[in-house]
């Protein structure tokens, strides 16, 4: 398989995760209700968050905030498959950050698209101190993220193969 397939084959994989897990929340789970997983840290709780990560820009006006995240959404896809072009074949840790990353793009911004709004699900906790709930998209975005930030102290930049002119010592 090649780098495109395997970008966008995990990239499908995530957003049709995604969607399934958020569909069953909202089936089952209703609005403002939790589950409690695991006493003192973990529960499914079905929110709906307008805002970008950590409720960045939910309490702005819907006619501005949607069509800003809609469109910074689109932006980081375009920007993402292009580093699937730069990137060569045999980095597949880039790669799988990058099919991660656009995965989980997608998946919220369907619920962007569809609702004004993202699902999340997932809340966990220690004491008084909540992380802010988040999806399944979120935490491939996150995975990504971090994958990336490894790769490029690991080599010197992103989608570097290592190859190349000896370095100076």
């Amino acid at each position: 398989m090649g780098k495109y397939g395997f970008v966008l084959g995990l990239a499908a994989a995530i957003v049709c995760a995604d969607q399934i897990t958020k569909w069953m929340v909202v089936a089952w789970i209703p609005l403002y209700s939790v589950i409690e997983v695991i006493p003192g840290f973990a529960e499914l709780t079905h929110v709906k968050n307008t805002g970008g990560a950590f409720g960045f820009l939910a309490r702005a006006e819907r006619w501005w905030r949607l069509p800003f995240f809609l469109g910074a959404s689109l932006l980081a896809i375009v920007l993402l498959w292009q580093v699937v072009r730069r990137t060569d074949a045999h980095e597949r840790a880039v790669l799988f950050a990058v099919g991660s990353i656009l995965g989980g793009a997608v998946g919220n911004l369907i619920d962007r698209a569809r609702e004004g709004a993202v699902t999340d699900f997932v809340s966990l906790h220690w004491r008084d101190y909540y992380w802010p709930a988040f999806n399944v998209a979120d935490s491939f975005i996150s995975i990504g993220v971090a994958v990336l930030v490894w790769q490029s102290l690991r080599s010197g930049r992103v989608g570097s193969s290592g190859k190349g002119p000896a370095r100076e010592q």
